[in-house]
């Protein structure tokens, strides 16, 4: 069955892609493969005088000279309304100003969001590497994206996903919305290092025909340890497979900057995107969220073969990505702001190299597990009579009273597999990570008691 909406050049270019034994038609679902996507009122026209969609033609109903607060880099708390009920302006007096309905509105707010999204496909095409946009979709945050990709792919009730635990809980979570049994190859978890059981997977997948898609981690969450692209290929070329593998890569930027900065082989494939115009059955998602720091705006990526990439945009809900989102990754986007990525991803490397020496040097911590190829540190807590073995107990402690008491929040990983007694603690400022650490010390030297 013909994929609607994709080009012939698209669909020769897909069926000259590996392996030779999969088929993108058996994955998806027919209700998908037959479905006339809705056509949105922006994909004709994006100019003129436009009375074809049922927009409010005065405008927009924000007060005139609204403003969003801007606040300093080291501050995570929101600037409080302002009296007269516009957003108020940061502590370092920087405000956006957003024109009332009589002015130009650049964002054009009252309008539904242009298709072309500031050129915002096409520009995380060229940061990734793919040939060009038609292999690149986005949604709003990976989670949209991981949604819909069993959506598409997945029967309720009938077919399965399969996950390495320990992972991103949202496979799961997603998985049960859409009524998907979850078969679980866990990570081999021996000595902290997290690394896939590739023959285990392809076990799994070649005696369940039900399972329609894999999802791989890399780097992990909650284990930070990079899944190289090597041990993902040999389920891509698994012949009984006949389902797609997805990759997870929210943190993939720390492990490419880890290359800048002489850390790892210059040379070295860290990313899966790297096979995505090779293999049909891949799909790889990413985000804005993590090494962007644009986590509010909730973009999220996949990279795909473009049959793949236009069964989600058939499928999509129309309109997913507003237009001060397209506008905002755009900025990101730019040589400035990839510029300024790779510096701050830098500077939390350094920070994770600083706190991942404090932490070995304390009293109480056990074990850093994992490879540390993210913006976290995964830690764990010992037992305060022998300190000689993790306790997931100390880990509650620690987490509840640094978090009630004093305003320092990190994450209890200790009842994922593997990972007794850890905590997960993100990458901080420098003061901030400082300041964990003194927490930490007093905590675990006085047995889980505050000297003061």
């Amino acid at each position: 069955m013909a994929i609607k909406g994709l080009d012939t050049s698209a669909a020769s270019a897909v069926r000259a892609a590996k392996p030779p034994h999969f088929k993108l038609e058996n994955v998806i679902r027919p209700n998908i493969l037959s479905l006339e996507p809705y056509r949105c009122a922006r994909d004709d026209y994006q100019s003129g005088i436009l009375l074809d969609a049922n927009e409010n033609s005065l405008g927009h109903a924000l007060p005139a000279n609204s403003s969003l607060p801007h606040n300093p880099p080291s501050s995570s708390a929101a600037a409080p309304p302002s009296a007269n009920g516009t957003n108020g302006t940061a502590a370092n007096g920087a405000q956006t100003i957003i024109p009332g309905a009589g002015d130009q509105d650049p964002l054009s707010l009252h309008r539904y969001p242009d298709p072309g999204l500031f050129g915002i496909r096409s520009a995380i095409s060229n940061l990734r590497g793919v040939p060009n946009e038609a292999f690149t979709f986005l949604g709003v945050g990976s989670d949209e994206v991981l949604d819909l990709i069993q959506r598409v792919c997945c029967t309720p009730a009938k077919d399965k996903i399969l996950i390495c635990p320990p992972t991103y809980g949202m496979y799961s979570v997603c998985a049960a919305v859409n009524d998907l049994e979850v078969v679980k190859v866990p990570l081999v978890t021996k000595g902290g290092q997290f690394s896939l059981d590739v023959d285990g997977v392809n076990r799994a997948i070649s005696a369940d025909p039900a399972i329609k898609l894999v999802f791989i981690c890399s780097p992990g969450n909650p284990t930070g340890t990079l899944i190289p692209p090597a041990d993902v290929r040999p389920i891509l070329d698994n012949p009984d497979y006949r389902g797609i593998v997805v990759v997870d890569e929210a943190y993939i930027d720390f492990a490419e900057e880890e290359k800048r900065m002489g850390k790892r082989p210059a040379d070295q494939v860290v990313s899966a995107v790297s096979m995505v115009d090779e293999y049909q059955n891949l799909v790889v998602t990413q985000t804005l969220s993590k090494a962007f720091g644009l986590a509010a705006i909730r973009l999220g990526i996949a990279f795909a073969h473009p049959a793949i990439i236009q069964i989600m945009n058939n499928t999509k809900a129309p309109y997913n990505i507003s237009a001060p989102t397209a506008h905002l990754a755009s900025l990101a986007l730019t040589a400035i702001g990839v510029e300024t990525m790779r510096k701050n991803v830098q500077t939390l490397i350094r920070n994770r190299d600083a706190l991942i020496a404090d932490l070995e040097r304390l009293e109480g911590t056990g074990a850093i597990l994992g490879g540390n190829h993210a913006n976290f540190v995964l830690v764990q807590m010992l037992d305060f009579e022998t300190r000689s073995r993790p306790s997931n107990d100390v880990a509650q402690l620690v987490y509840t009273r640094m978090a009630e008491e004093r305003g320092l929040v990190v994450r209890n990983r200790a009842k994922d597999l593997g990972c007794d007694g850890c905590l997960r603690i993100t990458v901080g400022t420098e003061d901030e990570n400082k300041r964990c650490i003194v927490l930490l010390r007093e905590l675990l030297q006085n047995k889980g008691q505050w000297t003061q």
